[in-house]
């Protein structure tokens, strides 16, 4: 069974595909050109644009008389880049209000919001690894979930006693959070812990900034995590070599019980094995023929299904007489 490990990139690794060409700065106000889908800051592209109609990385024509009709402002990428770039976004919008600040003459009210600085990380959805994220945890019931109509109202009242509310740092992973509910609650190693968003397991290297991400939680609330617990998985899977071996035992046994059979006087001897006239006849040795006649071991034919536990007696023919066997 191979195993997938996940592998975390450093942001120094997408650099390259963060990065402005004509800066050497992360994307600012992004902008992309049409023809070759090159990004670059808006303000770096507008001013190279002013003296050159062709892509600064490709030299396609971007427009043969007005380039600045074939770029668009990609906001897409430029989120990105402020959720991969810690403090990049928080930076930006202070040097903003600092510009219009010691500008006072120039005129903002016509500019967006943003233009101006005046949007919070809450607003714009940026989570930054310091940050403290609230969260409620509460126990996932399967049956609960399916209950409609009156008992809906019983749930949501035992839900609310339920749930417990922590606050976080957002960069910690679901791995620190199973273990603290491991060692609040004594949930012993032979049961593994979940933590899931709604009924999605999440995965252990996932941050709480992560699921922010992923599950677009818009923080009109706690962030909402249930957990289950249940048995582990690596107890179950020990029970099946052992079983494996248990039946590997028994078709060994039937086996050898099938040579025996064939070594045994009722089976049909090969003639290079026969005895000389003078040489004493010696049967093979069976444990659950313990008494000698004749001065001889008797042998019987042993079945072609084993049973050690079995107590049935058995039936072995000497010198054309009946000899019955029991085992001990």
């Amino acid at each position: 069974m191979t195993m997938h490990r996940t592998t975390r990139i450093k942001i120094t690794e997408l650099n390259p595909h963060l990065m402005c060409v004509l800066c050497g700065g992360y994307f600012i106000d992004a902008t992309t050109i049409i023809e070759c889908l090159h990004s670059f800051c808006k303000m770096c592209i507008v001013r190279y644009l002013e003296t050159s109609k062709y892509c600064p990385i490709c030299d396609v024509p971007v427009h043969k008389t007005k380039p600045l009709l074939n770029i668009r402002s990609d906001k897409t990428l430029q989120d990105i880049v402020y959720k991969l770039v810690p403090g990049l976004f928080k930076n930006e919008m202070k040097r903003r209000r600092d510009f219009y600040a010691a500008h006072p003459s120039v005129d903002a009210t016509t500019r967006s919001n943003e233009d101006r600085g005046e949007v919070a990380d809450e607003d714009k959805r940026i989570i930054t690894d310091d940050e403290i994220i609230s969260l409620s945890i509460e126990f996932f019931d399967h049956n609960k979930a399916k209950k409609t109509g009156v008992a809906e109202d019983k749930q949501s009242k035992e839900q609310v006693n339920n749930k417990r509310y922590l606050q976080c740092p957002a960069a910690m992973t679901i791995m620190h959070l199973r273990k603290f509910l491991r060692s609040k609650m004594d949930i012993p190693c032979t049961y593994q812990v979940e933590v899931m968003y709604e009924d999605e397991p999440l995965k252990d290297y996932y941050t709480l900034m992560d699921v922010a991400y992923i599950y677009t939680w818009r923080r009109n609330g706690p962030l909402p995590l249930k957990y289950r617990v249940r048995p582990s998985c690596k107890k179950m899977k020990m029970s099946h070599p052992q079983q494996e071996g248990q039946n590997s035992t028994g078709r060994s046994a039937e086996s050898d019980s099938a040579s025996d059979k064939a070594c045994s006087p009722a089976g049909v001897p090969s003639t290079s094995s026969l005895p000389s006239p003078g040489t004493p006849v010696q049967s093979p040795h069976f444990p659950h023929i313990s008494k000698p006649v004749n001065g001889a071991s008797t042998s019987a034919p042993a079945p072609t299904r084993p049973f050690p536990f079995g107590n049935k007696p058995r039936k072995a023919s000497l010198n054309g007489s009946s000899l019955s066997s029991g085992l001990a």
